[in-house]
């Protein structure tokens, strides 16, 4: 959890979601589960920038098998495709291994081809790429590539999606506020 919390301490948009990062103490069991999207881990590489991505991807990899990988969604939400190509596994909150009502802090992982439609949700977020370039769209603004390393913040139910080009992509995400494990609104 150190490593994480390092990763996110030089991100100004996470500075008010570390106030609440959980004190090393209490750990829940979780059961390690695959997905389809995590054949895609061993490509991942962190890339250039102001967040040392290196040491974060690694340990990703190390521990990927692991990790209890979970999907929000359903067939019916955005198709089988998505599906095969979209995951994530949650380190601290109301699933993760390390109990918090206040935080949740993981990884998203989306395969090559993927666009994750424009959602929102009670929950502000703050993501971290370490590894992959994607194209983010907030509001109804233009989708932009956002380079491992540089911070991606959603205030509450601000509406956002993503996609992927030719390469996976990593993301750490934190989120506070609202229910933590509540569905996104798919707008």
């Amino acid at each position: 959890m150190a490593l994480l919390r390092r990763a996110f301490a030089p991100v100004p948009e996470a500075a008010a979601f570390l106030v609440d990062w959980p004190a090393v103490g209490e750990r829940r069991e979780t059961v390690a589960g695959a997905l389809p999207v995590c054949d895609w881990m061993p490509e991942l590489q962190a890339g250039a920038g102001p967040v040392d991505t290196a040491a974060v991807v690694a340990e990703l990899q190390r521990v990927a098998a692991n990790l209890a990988w979970r999907q929000t969604y359903g067939a019916g939400d955005f198709g089988a495709d998505f599906l095969r190509g979209y995951g994530w596994s949650e380190f601290i909150g109301l699933r993760g291994p390390v109990p918090s009502a206040r935080l949740a802090c993981g990884v998203l992982l989306l395969a090559p081809g993927i666009s994750y439609p424009s959602h929102a949700h009670a929950a502000e977020e703050v993501y971290l790429p370490i590894s992959g370039v994607a194209e983010w769209q907030k509001g109804a603004g233009d989708y932009a590539a956002v380079p491992v390393g540089q911070a991606i913040h959603h205030p509450s139910w601000t509406p956002h999606a993503m996609r992927t080009g030719d390469q996976p992509l990593a993301a750490l995400y934190l989120w506070r506020g609202g229910d933590l494990a509540a569905k996104s609104v798919i707008l």
